[in-house]
C-alpha cells in the first residue's frame, strides 16, 4: 500500500507554473513583438492584426489559464 503511494506521489510541481506562465504569456508577446516589427515597417494593417490577436490570445490565455492556477 505504501509503495503504489510513494509512486504516485508527483513530488514538486513548482515547474509546472512556469509552463503555465509561459503558455499563458509566451503567445502574446511574441505575436506582439511582429505586430512592432510590421507597424513599424510600414504594414500597418497586418500589423494591427497582429495586435489584434495578441490580445484576444492574451484574454482567452488569461481565462483558461487563470482558472487553472486558481484551482477551479
Amino acid at each position: 500500500m505504501t509503495l503504489d503511494a510513494i509512486l504516485f506521489e508527483p513530488g514538486s510541481l513548482d515547474g509546472i507554473i512556469y509552463i503555465i506562465l509561459a503558455i499563458l504569456l509566451g503567445p502574446p508577446a511574441f505575436l506582439s513583438f511582429i505586430g512592432f516589427l510590421l507597424f513599424y515597417n510600414r504594414q500597418r494593417k497586418a500589423g494591427k492584426v497582429f495586435f489584434i490577436l495578441a490580445g484576444i490570445y492574451l484574454v482567452v490565455g488569461l481565462g483558461i489559464c487563470g482558472v487553472m492556477m486558481s484551482g477551479f
